[in-house]
């Protein structure tokens, strides 16, 4: 098949391949989200089946989302450098080979070990996602298929424990677990050979050297400065006290020192690791915030909620799975939606979105105080489905509007940098709402659906910021709007 025109160049036609191409993506990107929360119901299988402790335990569930976040800035800037195919294929392989490990774990240490690798591989992956929808899509159409991708996103969140309870299931409590890396394997596997013959690969007059043009004391200092600012979150629970907390001082330091080195590199003339003049778009950097503050406190909500279910209600993890299921419904759909008229309503449409997801959390709220016992899932059935619907008008719309004046040359350490702060803002709010929630329940003496309901208000409070913060970014554009008018 012929290669079309240089997506860079002015003759540029779109790619006849792209839509399948986006599935493929859309395909590794659902997998590589999806075990970021499936494996949260899987936590008392692997206990029993490995003989794990809290600490492993702890690992398994949050050394995948440090490696993940740890890599996803210098996997864009390798994308963006070398080109996203090949960067794609060799994150993909790894994903694949880290998945198959996992399942044949025979020790917790194995198991902690290549979730690690996991990770790192999802954090090559997810760069390459977004930078590849910004090549290979204009206009609308980059709406239409940022929505697909906020769709993914939403449903993989959120459809985690469903699987995961139904692999358990179906595999018994002893080796359940491993059906939830194995799965990858199959799936990867079919993608790996899909993306060879449908992504496009990168023109080689077109690729950079990653020598002199990577800036590897940049990868160092930002590297271990999100590596200090997200471990004391990830280990909230494990690391008792509060020196723990020291880290976000050497985290400071750190990423103050990233960013002045950068600046020094731009006056230099030589290759940033993070172009930092994309701050200067008012769009990408409040888009960066919200996303950020926003994930804070939409994923909390499955964590406490499975959590609340799960250990205080005696549900089994197929049923917590499905309890969270009317919340990805709705995300699926409004995503879809979003993506579509994103382009025609603008910012509005993450507000409609943030406004939705706090009326939602509010709502279940109620629904917890009103009914009490098993039937709970059912009470908070329609206020998650709401919550859902505004989830899926969020993440969409704020990613697209986020990238949409990002030359295509930088989508992928865009979209690096944004998703980074997507994964910080996950483990605050983890963190935060944790510690919140399981000192309700301790207070409480056990009361778990108070606990949730306090937990869920703090979550609530997070999204009530992200929506302040887009609605500054609304009038400043507004206001804008008349001056030029």
């Amino acid at each position: 098949m012929s290669t079309p025109a240089s997506p860079f160049s002015a003759d540029y036609e779109p790619d006849p391949r792209r839509w399948k191409a986006l599935a493929v993506c859309l395909v590794v990107g659902f997998m590589t989200l999806l075990d970021v929360s499936i494996v949260n119901v899987a936590l008392p299988s692997i206990e029993s089946g490995l003989g794990a402790d809290s600490a492993d335990l702890s690992w398994v569930v949050s050394g995948y989302a440090l490696a993940f976040g740890l890599v996803l800035v210098p996997a864009g800037r390798v994308g963006d450098a070398r080109g996203r195919k090949v960067t794609f294929l060799i994150g993909l392989s790894l994903f694949v080979l880290a998945s198959a490990a996992c399942g044949f774990a025979q020790g917790p240490t194995q198991l902690v070990v290549f979730r690690l690798i996991q990770g790192v591989a999802g954090g090559i992956l997810a760069p390459q996602v977004s930078g590849l929808i910004q090549l290979l899509f204009r206009g609308a159409e980059r709406g239409r298929a940022f929505g697909m991708f906020a769709a993914t996103i939403g449903i993989s969140t959120a459809v985690g424990p469903l699987l995961g309870g139904v692999l358990i299931q179906l595999g018994g409590s002893a080796d359940g677990w491993r059906w939830i890396f194995f799965v990858n394997v199959p799936i990867g596997i079919a993608a790996f050979v899909a993306a060879i013959r449908l992504i496009p690969a990168r023109p080689e007059e077109l690729k950079q050297p990653l020598r002199g043009s990577f800036d590897p004391v940049g990868v160092v200092l930002l590297g271990t400065g999100v590596f200090a600012l997200m471990l004391p979150m990830v280990q909230e629970q494990e690391w008792p006290g509060g020196r723990k907390w020291l880290l976000l001082v050497v985290a400071a330091v750190l990423i103050g020192a990233f960013v002045l080195w950068e600046r020094r590199q731009g006056r230099v003339g030589r290759q940033q690791l993070v172009d930092l003049s994309l701050f200067s778009m008012r769009s990408y950097t409040l888009g960066c915030i919200i996303a950020m503050v926003y994930f804070a406190g939409f994923t909390t909500v499955f964590f406490i909620y499975t959590l609340f279910v799960q250990q205080g209600l005696g549900y089994s993890a197929l049923q917590a799975g499905l309890a969270v299921t009317p919340f990805a419904l709705g995300s699926a759909v409004s995503a879809s939606v979003g993506g579509n008229i994103v382009n025609r309503v603008g910012r509005s449409l993450v507000l409609l979105g943030l406004g939705l997801v706090v009326v939602g959390m509010i709502a279940t709220i109620v629904a917890v105080a009103l009914v009490s016992g098993p039937g709970v899932g059912y009470a908070a059935a329609l206020p998650l489905l709401v919550a859902g619907i505004g989830s899926g008008l969020v993440i969409s719309p704020n990613l697209t509007l986020s990238l949409d004046q990002v030359p295509v040359t930088k989508a992928g350490i865009a979209g690096g940098v944004l998703q980074t702060g997507q994964r910080i803002g996950a483990a605050a709010g983890i963190a935060l709402v944790g510690a919140v929630f399981f000192a309700q329940v301790a207070n409480t003496g056990g009361d778990w659906a108070r606990a949730f309901q306090i937990g869920l208000a703090t979550a609530a409070v997070l999204v009530l910021i992200a929506l302040v913060v887009g609605l500054v970014d609304h009038f400043a554009h507004r206001r804008e709007d008349a001056e030029v008018a």
